[in-house]
């Protein structure tokens, strides 16, 4: 399915992607952070393959899933509010000195964002990860040198599912909805997609708590991003 196919037989006008599990594979920093905290707070580690299920809500919800030790955390007591709270500025602390370091680029992630850029795409980062971790994040990587903007967790009031971060992307960039794409890994890309009326294409390798990307609605679902091209 080319991105081309999505609009009639033009390239999109503007094009909006998730990171931590569609551009970049930041699962193996989020985790080694994740048993810093954990280890600090003297709990046993989670491993690589539970936090790859807890990533795409923030860091926030990650923490919570990372205390509960499982994807489904329930409102915490005031008691454990203070201990959510301690926990996430010790995982603040250890990703701020991890993000990036591990982090790999997806396959095909450089083939389709230097077409876009070819084709004259604007192109924009709508994250939920902390907007102190995205700028370092994508200079580690290197693939600032694509994005106009980026819409980080904290940039506005709310986070993905609400469509509030794609729509804010689309309007400083010129957009429509009928010119933009949103690119994304989990349900709370393509419910953000859906709700903005913007077309959205899902990459089934992903950050999607272990629950296939196909059942959500996306216009499009890719194994690797250079499908689009």
């Amino acid at each position: 399915m080319s991105l081309k196919g999505l609009f009639n037989a033009r390239w999109p006008g503007v094009a909006l992607f998730d990171l931590d599990g569609t551009l970049v594979d930041s699962a193996p920093d989020l985790a080694a952070a994740i048993d810093q905290m954990l280890a600090h707070l003297g709990r046993s580690p989670a491993g690589l393959d539970k936090v790859r299920n807890w990533v795409g809500n923030g860091a926030s919800i990650l923490v919570h899933r990372a205390l509960a030790g499982k994807a489904d955390w329930e409102p915490a007591s005031p008691k454990n509010e203070a201990l959510h709270k301690d926990a996430l500025a010790i995982f603040y602390h250890a990703y701020g000195q991890l993000n990036g370091q591990h982090a790999v680029v997806f396959n095909g992630v450089l083939e389709c964002l230097e077409h876009l850029k070819a084709k004259g795409c604007r192109m924009a980062v709508v994250t939920n990860k902390p907007d102190q971790f995205v700028a370092p994040l994508l200079k580690q990587t290197g693939l600032d040198q694509y994005f106009e903007l980026f819409v980080g967790g904290d940039t506005l009031p709310v986070k993905k599912p609400d469509p509030a971060p794609l729509l804010h992307a689309m309007e400083k960039l010129g957009g429509t909805p009928g010119t933009t794409v949103m690119v994304g890994d989990s349900a709370a890309d393509v419910h953000a997609a859906l709700a903005a009326g913007i077309p959205c294409v899902a990459v089934r390798y992903g950050y999607n708590f272990g629950t296939p990307i196909a059942s959500l609605g996306a216009d499009a679902m890719v194994d690797s991003l250079a499908e689009l091209l």
